[in-house]
């Protein structure tokens, strides 16, 4: 059955309040942008999250400052209405989706790089920009931001840092709380506060910095977050390696990660995934794989050849039927395109419900084995692909867009590669976030009491229970 964020979960969904708010706002802050319209607010009711229910906003505020956002939440709070922060609205867990009479602030006006440090390889940003705009603007001054979602393109920095987003550079680079340095945070009763500042080492009390990130908004709402960045790195160095089956290219990926070899990029793409995305973009890949594998070296020239040539020699070892290996950066971004597109190439099929789980890096090949298992019982399609190199899979169930047992099965088979992923020590979500369609199983793996502090921490900063209610927990 498909999860609902439209059940009461808020301090109130009273006509009366939600109308008191929105006259509150208007009064306050008239030059605000309020959307109330139900054609406009119907566009913010779900993120990508497929098969899920959820509510529509009672309204949607566009702020263009932290001053109105602190203002938005402090009007939320005196009418006891709950909030829901978000960004682009490209994320997969129903953090972001509507809540029935609750103020949706979507913070994607708030999108200014406010200033580069090159000296301290810093950036300070609003949220609303996209990854990718932050990206460029970093690289126009020769410097690199290392998180980086395959939906870099579309997602923004905000809901990075709500769900402490991963992408292809993780393996090499960390999540995204590795690259966060400080924030600007609204709390919930309008108080603003700044954690964390531009020192690498700083253990000034708690730490407070990682608290936010990853919250999805639940404990506070980020306005500014100042980024670490790197000096660009040069051109990457790339192969892909085909093998006959998956569990070869999983023990591939161990072998490469036993060698002691760093690549920026260790990912992962199964037959299925294979098939749609040179049907879809005519790619040339070897349609006869079982499994692909995308392997890039950011290191200088020479070093770059040598991690490359360890792990072209790990994955010969294992098996791999072919190598074809970038002769420069250009053949090198269309190599890195077969990864890239592997979500919107299955969207051509039907309707997809992209998961994400992690385990050991070691144990990768068994999670590929358990995630076919788990599908084929239910005699679902799967396609699975991701980031093999720190462990974080992302199995997708494909479905004719009028399937109508699509929502059911894809539970039954999610259910099972929770389970699965569980048992091998890994983890629900390794990028994507509980947000609201993943909170069962978020206690299943770490258990009622580490619940009951989630609780404590979220009753302590929210006592209301205004910011993003019912999700995580």
């Amino acid at each position: 059955m498909a999860i609902s964020s439209s059940e009461p979960s808020g301090p109130t969904d009273s006509v009366e309040a939600g109308s008191a708010l929105i006259e509150a706002i208007r009064t306050e802050l008239p030059a605000l942008r309020l959307l109330t319209d139900a054609a406009d607010r119907e566009s913010y009711r779900n993120d990508e999250t497929a098969y899920l229910s959820a509510g529509l906003p009672l309204a949607v505020a566009l702020p263009e400052t932290t001053a109105q956002v602190a203002a938005l939440v402090r009007l939320a709070a005196a009418h006891e209405v709950p909030v829901v922060p978000r960004g682009a609205g490209s994320g997969l867990s129903g953090g972001a989706a509507g809540i029935e009479g609750g103020l949706t602030i979507a913070l994607t006006r708030m999108n200014r790089v406010l200033e580069i440090d090159r000296e301290n390889l810093l950036v300070v940003t609003q949220p609303g920009i996209l990854n990718a705009d932050l990206k460029a603007a970093v690289a126009a001054e020769g410097l690199f931001y290392a998180p980086d979602p395959a939906s870099y393109e579309i997602c923004s920095i905000g809901g990075n840092l709500g769900t402490n987003a991963g992408g292809l550079c993780c393996v090499k680079y960390g999540q995204t709380r590795d690259s966060v340095l400080g924030l600007e945070v609204v709390l919930a009763d309008g108080r603003v506060i700044r954690t964390g500042g531009r020192n690498v080492k700083d253990v000034a009390g708690y730490a407070l910095t990682h608290l936010f990130v990853g919250s999805q908004g639940t404990l506070g709402i980020i306005t500014e977050a100042t980024l670490r960045l790197h000096v660009a790195p040069p051109p990457r160095s790339t192969f892909l390696a085909f093998f006959p089956t998956v569990p070869a290219a999983g023990r591939a990926v161990a072998a490469i990660v036993a060698a002691g070899l760093h690549p920026v990029t260790l990912e992962l793409l199964d037959h299925e995934t294979i098939l749609a995305v040179d049907d879809a973009f005519q790619l040339g890949l070897e349609r006869d794989a079982g499994a692909m594998l995308m392997v890039e070296s950011d290191l200088p020239l020479a070093a770059a050849a040598a991690e490359l040539d360890a792990a072209v020699a790990a994955c010969e070892r294992e098996g791999a039927s072919a190598v074809v290996r970038a002769q420069d950066p250009q053949e090198a971004d269309w190599l890195r395109g077969a990864r890239r597109l592997a979500l919107r190439a299955l969207e051509r099929q039907g309707t997809v419900r992209m998961e994400d789980v992690g385990v050991p890096r070691g144990r990768v090949p068994e999670l590929l084995v358990a995630i076919q298992d788990a599908a084929d019982r239910h005699g679902v399609r799967v396609a699975t692909f991701g980031h093999a190199g720190d462990g974080n899979l992302h199995p997708n169930f494909i479905f004719d867009r009028d399937d109508p047992r699509a929502a059911e099965l894809t539970e039954a088979v999610r259910d099972d590669i929770f389970a699965a992923a569980l048992a091998l020590g890994g983890t629900v979500t390794a990028e994507h976030g509980i947000g609201l369609s993943r909170r069962a199983a978020l206690v299943d793996q770490i258990g009622p009491d580490a619940i009951d502090v989630m609780r404590s921490i979220k009753a302590a900063l929210d006592p209301l229970g205004i910011l993003n209610p019912g999700r995580v927990i």
